[in-house]
């Protein structure tokens, strides 16, 4: 696979990343007490909660090697870049690196953004074609995912990439190593992924209250709650 990017040697950030703007998100609370299932489905929650590898899940899923597209690595130094208050954890100067994960055939699954520090991002990407996971695995890297946000929202630059509707669901995490923090990664999953894993949301069953379904709605007041506790500044 060749995979083609421009990298930007200045610090006037010329390419912007593809953040979900969020009608709903949630903090760590959230993610370790899980979402009812009438708001994201059980095989949805494995893939966006748990601590695996995206990238192996992705290719188990479709039964194809999980590729990258590279489409951007740009120097920001000590910018916080629009991101997640986390990036403060990685040392800086930090590079960002933005990536399209595909399956071999060319179907776009997610997109990922990942911030790092600049003076050792050579160690940890030596081939820089390579899915994090691969890259890391074949170092045999011992990493600890940290799962810290999740979002449900709108992006039209992802809209446009994916050629799927939105909402979208996303997520950010650390990757710790030694006990140190080593990057962070902002990730939006396809909706193409229901052929897979099916619905995003399940049916509400027959046999609950009326009232019990409301509660669990994205536009219930308990989202709405968790939205304003786990309420992220914006850029």
């Amino acid at each position: 696979m060749t995979a083609t990017f421009t990298p930007t040697n200045n610090l006037t950030l010329p390419t912007g990343w593809h953040r979900l703007t969020p009608i709903w998100q949630g903090g760590e609370e959230v993610i370790q007490q899980g979402l009812p299932h009438a708001q994201l489905a059980p095989a949805w929650q494995l893939l966006l909660l748990g601590d695996g590898s995206p990238t192996r899940h992705l290719q188990l899923l479709t039964g194809e090697p999980t590729e990258v597209d590279v489409i951007d690595m740009s120097l920001v130094g000590m910018d916080l870049d629009g991101a997640p208050d986390l990036i403060k954890a990685v040392p800086g100067p930090r590079l960002r690196r933005q990536v399209w994960l595909r399956t071999a055939s060319g179907q776009r699954l997610a997109y990922a953004t990942s911030w790092w520090e600049a003076s050792h991002v050579d160690e940890y990407l030596q081939n820089r074609s390579l899915p994090i996971w691969a890259s890391l695995a074949r170092l045999r890297t011992e990493l600890y995912r940290d799962v810290q946000g999740i979002y449900y929202g709108y992006s039209d630059a992802l809209k446009s990439g994916f050629d799927e509707e939105g909402p979208f669901w996303g997520r950010h995490y650390l990757f710790w190593h030694h006990g140190q923090p080593l990057t962070l990664i902002y990730e939006v999953f396809s909706p193409y992924l229901t052929k897979y894993l099916g619905a995003m949301q399940l049916l509400q069953q027959s046999g609950e209250q009326e009232g019990e379904g409301e509660a669990n709605s994205l536009e219930s007041p308990e989202a709405s709650k968790n939205q304003e506790v786990f309420n992220f500044n914006e850029p």
